[in-house]
């Protein structure tokens, strides 16, 4: 056991636990005042319930050894209710129950991630039960295919075996997978009431909450792609390092986009910027040089920036840029390993500028179409199926008046009740 790596584990573990109140900070900001409570809700209240499923089968859907050799899915039973995972094997690098904690943060904030594209419009207990079967149905096997390494008597997942294709640390598992499957649950829910395709109706309510909860999660990064090495080594070191430099060039292409589109660059792009450049970088970072992660943040921030736009023009009401951000942002990081990629990286692959030939980048391709193809068909299906069952979206008269009020009874920012005081209050001169 290697003392280093599992203290470096467990912090990174740590690390990307503090995604969670970022991403809900993030978005919470991002939308009304009335809806914000809501959205740190259905943030919070995927994670609660991804953890809980994680346990019970879904690390074992995941990392087993794959069911009949096919590399599609994982035994269920053989870490069922996480049995086998408090072993202590002293030739193993790391505890594998730091790595079942590790990537049980990895399962919950991908699902997490779809809220953002449906703000202020879905039942609370619809998103918690789509929640529970879209991560059954759709997270662990993806997460099989491209995670679950062979080794010793043990088949793995086809994406990152059989197919060859690089995904460091999820830009398909996490985001392509969750991009897509917001796109389909999108198209099932449909548009808010009095959604503009002029975004005139879109503002979000706290800017400075945005630039809190994306500073968290650029924090919370560092873990997330770090920890991906699984050792404390100079591999961990590279991609913490493209992981910074990816993200400051994104926030500048994202902003230069802005400059040269708008004729200004504002807060709120800063801070998508800096998320473009972190889905970019997360399949890419252990496969190109800080170099190439300059160029591929930039690339990455500024496809996003125009991507983004593609709601008004074809008439999808992604609220919070999910498809927009992690769909493409995820694509554009994970084909570019197939041309920036460089031997001397970590991952020790050559890609097309440096005379690797198109052979990765097409491996790259397939990898990341099958994700997509397969999230999309299948999230469409179960949101299909909710929605004729049970219902996805609330009443009209509760979104209009706020999702807060009425699905949790509270508000975000109650001051009916503070105190005022005249004391501050200017009084007239007494005229005796």
């Amino acid at each position: 056991m290697d003392t280093g790596s599992t203290a470096w584990m467990l912090a990174s573990t740590a690390l990307v636990c503090l995604m969670v109140p970022g991403l809900a900070l993030f978005y919470g900001g991002m939308v009304a005042a009335k809806s914000v409570l809501n959205m740190i809700m259905m943030t919070f209240g995927a994670v609660a319930l991804v953890g809980c499923i994680w346990v019970v089968y879904g690390f074992s859907a995941s990392f087993g050894d794959s069911i009949g050799g096919a590399g599609l899915l994982g035994d269920v039973t053989e870490y069922f209710g996480m049995s086998g995972v408090m072993k202590d094997d002293p030739k193993a690098v790391i505890p594998l129950s730091v790595f079942a904690a590790f990537q049980a943060l990895f399962a919950a904030l991908t699902a997490a991630l779809i809220c953002g594209a449906i703000s202020d419009r879905i039942k609370f207990g619809s998103w918690m039960t789509f929640t529970g079967i879209w991560v059954t149905l759709v997270y662990l096997p993806v997460a099989h295919w491209v995670f679950a390494f062979d080794g010793k008597g043990v088949v793995g997942g086809w994406i990152v075996n059989r197919l060859g294709a690089i995904d460091f640390a999820g830009g398909t598992a996490v985001h392509i997978n969750s991009g897509a499957a917001a796109l389909a649950v999108i198209l099932v829910l449909g548009k808010r009431i009095g959604w503009q395709k002029d975004g005139g109706t879109e503002r979000p309510h706290n800017l400075p909450l945005v630039m809190l909860g994306a500073g968290l999660l650029w924090f919370g990064w560092f873990g997330f792609n770090g920890g991906s090495a699984l050792t404390s080594s100079n591999a961990a070191s590279v991609v913490v390092l493209n992981t910074f430099v990816a993200t400051c060039s994104a926030m500048l292409g994202w902003l230069l986009v802005e400059k040269l589109r708008d004729g200004h660059s504002t807060s709120l792009g800063a801070a998508s910027g800096a998320i473009a450049g972190l889905v970019a970088i997360t399949p890419s970072c252990g496969a190109v040089s800080p170099s190439g992660a300059l160029l591929l943040g930039a690339i990455g921030g500024a496809v996003c920036a125009l991507a983004v736009g593609l709601k008004y023009r074809l008439g999808y009401d992604d609220s919070l840029d999910v498809v927009g951000i992690h769909l493409v942002g995820g694509i554009t990081g994970t084909l570019l390993v197939g041309v920036l990629g460089t031997s001397e990286a970590p991952n020790g692959v050559d890609g097309l500028l440096y005379g690797g030939g198109l052979s990765l980048l097409g491996k790259q391709a397939v990898g990341a179409f099958a994700v997509l193809a397969y999230s999309f068909a299948m999230t469409w299906l179960i949101a299909k199926a909710l929605d004729r069952t049970m219902g996805l979206r609330v009443r009209p008269e509760v979104e209009q008046e706020g999702v807060d009020a009425h699905l949790h009874a509270e508000n975000a920012y109650d001051l009916t009740h503070v105190p005022t005081t005249t004391a501050l209050t200017p009084q007239p001169a007494n005229a005796g």
